[in-house]
């Protein structure tokens, strides 16, 4: 495992942007982006973009795993949440990306999405 997942607020103020999703195609104009804090494990941050207005997520993080509740409300109006793991990839540039495994609630079908760091 790379040392830099083992930094204590690794993703504090870090802000990613979504690059693929199977549950949805993404917008290149305007994909959903992602601004995370994170203080002794505990991650928290916001989103919007593509078909989302405003979201919210809260979780944890051990080593580079992260576990997320999150919830968002849609462009055409519907609210949509649910829950999330994510692996924490680290570049050969030093930058991360996430590799995010999800279902919406009531949904049992898994989707994947991947998240760059912008930098």
């Amino acid at each position: 495992m790379n040392d830099v997942v083992n930094d204590k607020d690794l993703l504090n103020g870090r802000r990613f942007v979504m690059v693929s999703s199977t549950a949805s195609s993404v917008d290149p104009v305007d994909p959903t982006r992602f601004e995370y804090e994170e203080s002794g494990g505990v991650i928290w941050g916001s989103y919007a973009g593509d078909t989302v207005i405003h979201g919210h997520f809260v979780g944890t993080r051990d080593a580079d795993r992260i576990e997320l509740s999150y919830v968002h409300l849609l462009k055409n109006g519907q609210r949509a949440g649910g829950q999330s793991s994510s692996r924490i990839e680290t570049l050969a540039d030093g930058g991360l990306r996430l590799v995010e495994e999800f279902q919406f609630a009531g949904d049992d079908a898994t989707h994947v999405s991947v998240c760059a760091e912008i930098r």
